[in-house]
């Protein structure tokens, strides 16, 4: 059984007239391009701790399969922005998992972006822990909600947006959590 004990955040953005090698460039500029990325879903796992970037990326291995959490948007139209977000949601208990949440979407600011995944991740991890709240209500008031219930601790996101190049490369954006032994 594999279950991570360490997860860092990185975040990218990658330009160059193909696709494939636009995402590459991003995936370096993150500093996770030597790893052989493997998608999985959004639980961030009970007792997992948080490490720098810095030292995340000193414990990674050329061709080590590593397990991430990722979010990607590409785009070669020029000027149109992309953005890319991760969520997470930690509960107070560490026993218990949080969640992490992928956000994509095209014409939105970081900041919004950011605040979307934020909201997403601590919606999951707040019906998993019966919190009880209105949907409908902005993230700000969410948010004061899920951290008065003392359930949630934390909730925080990386975000990653650029603008298509104006000559028409494509341009790709990445945000990931990295899964470590």
């Amino acid at each position: 059984m594999y279950i991570p004990t360490k997860i860092f955040f990185t975040k990218g953005v990658g330009r160059h007239k193909d696709y494939l090698s636009s995402f590459e460039a991003a995936l370096r500029n993150a500093g996770i391009e030597i790893c052989n990325l493997v998608a999985v879903s959004s639980i961030f796992p009970p007792g997992c701790k948080r490490i720098s970037r810095e030292d995340g990326l000193k414990e990674i291995k050329p061709g080590q399969i590593t397990f991430a959490v990722m979010a990607r948007n590409s785009t070669n139209e020029p000027n149109r922005l992309i953005t890319s977000s991760i969520g997470v949601a930690i509960p107070a208990e560490n026993s218990q998992y949080g969640y992490l949440s992928e956000h994509h979407p095209y014409g939105v600011k970081e900041k919004i972006a950011g605040d979307y995944a934020e909201d997403l991740a601590a919606q999951m991890l707040a019906t998993t822990l019966g919190v009880e709240f209105d949907a409908d209500a902005d993230w700000n008031e969410r948010e004061q909600v899920f951290k008065m219930s003392e359930k949630i601790v934390k909730t925080f996101n990386i975000t990653q947006s650029a603008e298509g190049d104006r000559t028409g490369l494509w341009t790709t954006v990445v945000a990931a959590a990295i899964l470590l032994p």
